[in-house]
């Protein structure tokens, strides 16, 4: 039962829609009219304001971090599933039809509530690549990529595969950014995109 315990606990607080709810209480719409329709924090950011994106970018970290910690305390043994739970529920919540975001800052908190090494790894090339690129969907798949890379190199092996599932689900709902990307089409962070 911890299994499932843990799922339901990390979806439901995954599915949190922040950004949505964030932007409606600003007065700036429903985001998923505007840009790529994405609910994260960097379409919350089209919005024009800077604070609401970067509440949004900590909220949604924040929910992954919650779910793994709480995971940690009342079901340790499912961990793992917690973390998986809670960047599917942020990518698929219930709420909004299962139409969510792509899971960069949830995972990033998920990261951190593994193991710290990991979080900083994950947090390191994130910033690192977004600030050579200013292409927040490159940054984003690098950062979920090096998560699973750390937990392999700084003794994390348990937790390999979950982010290993997880790097796969977001590069996965990235597959427009990539088909941009490789034509050279992908905006940077701050250009508004139609």
């Amino acid at each position: 039962m911890a299994w499932l315990y843990a799922a339901l606990l990390g979806y439901l607080i995954g599915s949190i829609p922040f950004g949505l709810l964030l932007a409606l209480a600003a007065g700036k719409g429903d985001i998923r009219q505007i840009g790529s329709g994405n609910i994260g924090a960097t379409n919350v950011l089209r919005t024009g304001s800077k604070g609401l994106a970067a509440a949004t970018l900590l909220l949604d970290l924040a929910k992954g971090l919650v779910a793994v910690l709480i995971a940690w305390r009342w079901f340790p043994e499912a961990v793992s599933v917690a973390a998986l739970a809670a960047v599917i529920g942020h990518c698929f919540p219930v709420w909004l039809k299962f139409k969510g975001g792509k899971g960069v800052a949830t995972n990033a908190g998920v990261s951190f509530g593994l193991g710290w090494p990991i979080g900083l790894a994950y947090a390191l090339v994130w910033i690192g690549v977004l600030a050579l690129t200013r292409i927040s969907s490159l940054a984003g798949m690098a950062a979920v990529v090096a998560a699973a890379v750390a937990a392999a190199l700084f003794g994390y092996e348990r937790f390999v595969p979950v982010l290993a599932a997880i790097a796969v689900l977001v590069i996965w709902l990235h597959r427009e950014n990539i088909r941009r990307l490789l034509a050279g089409e992908e905006p940077k962070v701050g250009s508004k995109k139609p």
